[in-house]
C-alpha cells in the first residue's frame, strides 16, 4: 500500500508539480531577459501613451528625479472612443447650446451609454447629475450598456449634466474603472465625451479637471502629466496612425517622421515601458531611430491588476512577439 501511494505520489510530481514548476521557471528567467532596463545619459524621456495611469505617475517621477528636458508621449487612437474614469470623480458634459428653447417643462429620458472594466459584485458605480440633484444611481456591468433615467422640466434650464464614479478601486487581482461614451437625450440628441465634457478627478472643484479633447494614447498619457503638473511646453505628444498590430513598430515609425521634421536637441532618450514588453519596445525605437541617438530603456513592474496566470504567461508570448519583430524589422 506505501509503495503505492510512493508511486502516485512519483508520478504527480513528474507528469503535474514538474511541468508546473518549470514553466514557472522558465516565465522567470524570460521575464528576467525581456524586462531589462538599462538607462543612458538623456535629456528626453519617452512614455509609451498605452501605459495605465499608476505607470505614468512612476514616469512623472523619473522625470523629475533625472531633470529631462522634455517627456515624449507615443500610442494611437484607442479602440473605445469615450472616456475613462480611472479614478472617483465627475464626467461633466454642457450641452445648453444643443437644446432649443421650450415653452412648458415636460418629462424627458437620459439615457447614458456606459460599462464597467470589472463585473458581479466588482461593478463600477456611478450617479447621474442634472444641474446639481441626482437623477439617478445604476451598477454598471463588462457589456456596454445605455442606463435610462427620466427628469421633469425644461431642457433649456440645463447647464450640466454629469456621470459621478463612486466606487474605483485597485486591487492585485483587478483595476475597477468606468468607460463613458455619450449622453443621449430623449432619443433624439447624442453628446460624447470626445470634445463634449470634463473630467474632474477627486473633488467636483475643478482643481484637477482635464478637457475630453484628445483621440489617441499619446494625448491622453500628455493630458494626464499636465493634470500632475508638468508643463505643458515640456510634454509633446507624438500619435501614430490607427492599426491592429505591429502598434509599437508605428509608434516609433511616428517618432521617427517627427524628429526628421522638429528641431529638437537629443542627448539621448530613455523610453518607459512595462514589464516583459520593454525589450521589444528597446529593439523596435534602435532600429527605427537615427543611429546616432543614444536609447536606454526603462522596464516598470507588471501592473499588479492583472491576474497572476495573465502575468505568468506574458513572457512566453512577448518572446514569440520579439521573434517576430526581429523578422519584420530586417528592412529598417
Amino acid at each position: 500500500m506505501q509503495k503505492n501511494l510512493q508511486r502516485i505520489g512519483c508520478r504527480i510530481f513528474y507528469f503535474i508539480l514538474l511541468p508546473v514548476v518549470s514553466i514557472y521557471l522558465l516565465g522567470c528567467i524570460l521575464s528576467a531577459f525581456l524586462s531589462k532596463t538599462d538607462r543612458v545619459s538623456a535629456n528626453i524621456l519617452l512614455v509609451e501613451g498605452w501605459l495605465p495611469p499608476e505607470d505614468i505617475k512612476a514616469a512623472l517621477n523619473e522625470y523629475r528625479i533625472n531633470k529631462y528636458d522634455y517627456i515624449i508621449t507615443t500610442g494611437m487612437k484607442p479602440v473605445f472612443e469615450g472616456c475613462i474614469l480611472y479614478e472617483n470623480g465627475y464626467l461633466v458634459f454642457y450641452p445648453k447650446n444643443k437644446f432649443s428653447s421650450e415653452i412648458k417643462p415636460c418629462k424627458h429620458t437620459f439615457e447614458i451609454d456606459a460599462y464597467s472594466s470589472t463585473g458581479g459584485e466588482n461593478s463600477s458605480k456611478f450617479n447621474f447629475y442634472v444641474n446639481d440633484s441626482i437623477a439617478g444611481s445604476f451598477i454598471a456591468g463588462t457589456k456596454e450598456n445605455k442606463f435610462v433615467t427620466h427628469w421633469n422640466g425644461s431642457l433649456s434650464r440645463i447647464d450640466s449634466v454629469t456621470v459621478q464614479f463612486i466606487n474605483d478601486k485597485y486591487t492585485e487581482f483587478y483595476d475597477r474603472n468606468l468607460y463613458v461614451r455619450s449622453v443621449t437625450f430623449d432619443h433624439s440628441i447624442t453628446i460624447p465625451t470626445l470634445y463634449y465634457s470634463e473630467y474632474d478627478r477627486g473633488k467636483w472643484d475643478g482643481k484637477n479637471r482635464v478637457r475630453n479633447n484628445v483621440n489617441s494614447n499619446a494625448e491622453q498619457a500628455r493630458n494626464l502629466l499636465m493634470s500632475l503638473g508638468v508643463d505643458s511646453s515640456s510634454v509633446i505628444s507624438v500619435p501614430g496612425r490607427r492599426v491592429k498590430i505591429n502598434r509599437t513598430l508605428t509608434s516609433a515609425l511616428a517618432l521617427h517622421d517627427w524628429l526628421l521634421t522638429h528641431e529638437v536637441k537629443v542627448t539621448g532618450i530613455n523610453i518607459i515601458s512595462s514589464g516583459s514588453h520593454a525589450r521589444r519596445t528597446w529593439m523596435t525605437y534602435h532600429k527605427v531611430l537615427d543611429r546616432s541617438y543614444n536609447i536606454g530603456i526603462i522596464s516598470l513592474p507588471e501592473i499588479k491588476s492583472q491576474r497572476r496566470v495573465k502575468i505568468m504567461f506574458k513572457p512566453f508570448r512577448e518572446a514569440i512577439a520579439i521573434i517576430y519583430y526581429w523578422i519584420i524589422l530586417i528592412p529598417y
